[in-house]
């Protein structure tokens, strides 16, 4: 977190708008399917490791004589994926990590799931390369054959691009014309896979008589006259941890949008499958936004949580309207096109591992582990946090309002007490002033600092985020510190009415013991209202035992207050006197009054809650 009331800002997040790859997703591309003119093959296994195997329908592909043209194409095309590739797999004892683009890697990890492929890979040597572009959507690289020399150009890139460019057809190990039939037929596997949210990528390739020397310039120009090998289906799993995040967002009401550049049959399978829409829901694309004004995209805003094919201008107006719909909204980013939404947004997360630098300076908080569960975790601690402050406000506020007016009502009411005429003084004040310093600085210390690392009492993200505009220290909180303090004070005030002659109840110890009582009451007092402090709805006694950082304060504020009451030079430096057993125990049972109201309190608060409720 760049800055501190960012924490804040992002317990109160109400929408989390979020990339797919590499945040909701592992960004372990997978090859999980490869189509070619003879059938369709299946690769298990999941992300870099290469534990899996290449099937046909049930069995291991190329196990039956039916499945040698299948495995021979299959092979082909992992083949091509493989050296039209930048990316590098490698092993480092038993952990397998890769090195470039994941969806480049995908082809080297299914090669080594198909026995024999990486065999063949290792007999060519590469030449040269055309590489891809966005425009072009293809890469090509030439290689030459070690044993026989012969030149081969395989390219891999977008299916509709590279088939344009293909004449002939790969059917088991012959060659064959590409009809318009068999171009349809191709077509219509390519958008079979596209419509089950696989991201698609064809290789072909060609035996080419080009010179080979070393100042030899090839361009896009040899990309022509190609066969076509096939297709393969690639899937970025989900991270396994990801879907209980967003339920639990949800339950937070905090809603989720994925914002991606994949195709939207994508975007909606990922976003099913993690909880974000229903199956069947749909997504809107960016050329779609590009026809809404600002008031329909607000519009649109409220109903849609998916959206496909979008660019970072995109971003930036779905963040912009979601904030003018009074929304407190996260964005996450990683490119450097992302900058202005992040900073547009309320809390801007720049994605650590794999985001720019220039990402990472416009955020107010950097994702170390690019995981989407972190942020929800983050959620959670901010609320906690902010729990946590306002406990602390809570607790100081009553304790020193019961101070306050355990000396006022003292002054005022001196004659009812018995103050008046118990000392040579007109009123003998209820506290000395060192008494009062005593107190602060036993009880607005330790217990107080302690709640700031209290655990989560109340369940943080079973209600809805908090507005901005709401305060700290709200109507009902305010009521609780004054009715806390009144409390606070009566019990403190009766306990030296008790032992004082005169006043409501007659008493028969001296003003010294009278005073001491009053004060070691009102020291407890404030020890018990450490526990009701921890919640505003919830009784003391849940987690009763949980921060024993609170219970060692207050267990250190217990011993010194006993040692300021029976040691004799301490009694002479804050003017008070030794008690008997009976004193404490009037003592503790005075202060407990505190926490018994307290609770009462809480249980109308919390019973009024669920009448509203029905």
């Amino acid at each position: 977190m760049k800055k501190l009331n960012s924490v804040e800002v992002l317990g109160s997040a109400s929408v989390i708008c979020t990339d797919k790859t590499g945040t909701l997703t592992r960004n372990e591309m997978t090859i999980e399917r490869v189509v070619t003119a003879s059938g369709r093959a299946d690769v298990t296994g999941l992300g870099y490791r290469p534990d899996g195997e290449v099937r046909s329908v049930g069995h291991p592909l190329g196990a039956t004589a039916t499945d040698a043209s299948l495995h021979y194409e299959t092979q082909l095309v992992l083949i091509g994926g493989s050296l039209s590739n930048n990316a590098q797999l490698t092993d480092h004892d038993g952990l397998w990590s890769v090195q470039g683009d994941p969806t480049e890697a995908a082809f080297l990890v299914a090669a080594h799931k198909l026995a024999g492929t990486t065999g063949h890979v290792d007999r060519f040597e590469r030449h040269a390369e055309i590489p891809f572009t966005s425009e072009r959507k293809l890469m090509t690289t030439v290689q030459r054959e070690k044993e026989h020399g012969s030149i081969v150009l395989f390219t891999k890139g977008a299916p509709d691009v590279l088939l344009q460019l293909c004449t002939r057809l790969q059917r088991g190990e012959e060659v064959v014309p590409l009809t318009e039939e068999l171009r349809k037929r191709a077509a219509d596997d390519i958008e079979a896979m596209s419509s089950e949210a696989f991201r698609t990528l064809a290789v072909a390739y060609r035996e080419a008589d080009l010179p080979m020397t070393s100042d030899t310039d090839f361009t896009e120009s040899v990309e022509h006259d190609l066969i076509y090998a096939g297709v393969v289906g690639i899937i970025d799993p989900p991270r396994a941890e990801v879907a209980a995040s967003i339920a639990e967002a949800q339950r937070a009401g905090i809603r989720i949008i994925m914002i991606t550049g994949d195709h939207p049959a994508t975007a909606t399978r990922i976003a099913a499958d993690l909880g974000i829409i229903e199956p069947g829901g749909r997504a809107v694309t960016g050329s779609e936004l590009d026809t809404l004004d600002d008031t329909a995209l607000c519009e649109i805003t409220r109903k849609v949580s998916v959206y496909a094919r979008v660019s970072p201008q995109h971003k930036l107006r779905l963040v912009d309207a979601l904030r003018a719909d009074g929304e407190v909204v996260a964005m996450t980013g990683d490119g450097v096109n992302d900058a202005p939404a992040l900073k547009s947004a309320d809390i801007g997360v720049a994605v650590g591992m794999t985001g720019t630098s220039v990402t990472k300076d416009a955020a107010r908080m950097i994702l170390a582990d690019d995981n989407f569960a972190t942020i929800i975790a983050a959620v959670r601690q901010g609320r906690r946090i902010f729990d946590n402050i306002k406990k602390f406000l809570r607790y100081l506020l009553s304790s020193n309002m019961g101070e306050v007016l355990t000396v006022f009502l003292g002054v005022v009411f001196a004659g009812f007490l018995g103050l008046s005429g118990a000392s040579d003084d007109a009123i003998a004040v209820p506290l000395l002033a060192t008494q009062i310093l005593w107190i602060n600085l036993v009880t607005d210390s330790g217990p107080a600092l302690a709640m700031g690392v209290d655990r989560e009492i109340d369940d943080v993200m079973a209600r809805g985020p908090r507005s901005l505009r709401d305060r700290a220290i709200d109507g009902r909180m305010w009521s609780g510190i004054l009715s806390i303090g009144l409390v606070m004070a009566m019990a403190t005030l009766f306990a030296i009415d008790l032992f004082l002659p005169g006043g409501l109840v007659e008493g028969t110890d001296s003003l010294a013991v009278a005073r001491t009582a009053e004060f070691t009451t009102l020291v407890f007092a404030q020890l018990f209202n450490t526990l009701n402090s921890r919640s505003e709805m919830t009784s003391a006694f849940r987690e009763l035992f949980a921060n024993r950082w609170l219970w060692g304060a207050i267990l250190i504020a217990l011993v010194l207050q006993i040692m300021v009451v029976q040691v004799p030079f301490l009694q002479a430096a804050f003017g008070t006197a030794p008690l008997d057993l009976a004193h404490w125990g009037w003592c503790v049972a005075l202060a407990s009054a505190v926490l018994w109201f307290d609770e009462i309190r809480k249980i109308t608060w919390r019973w009024l809650a669920r009448h509203r409720a029905r």
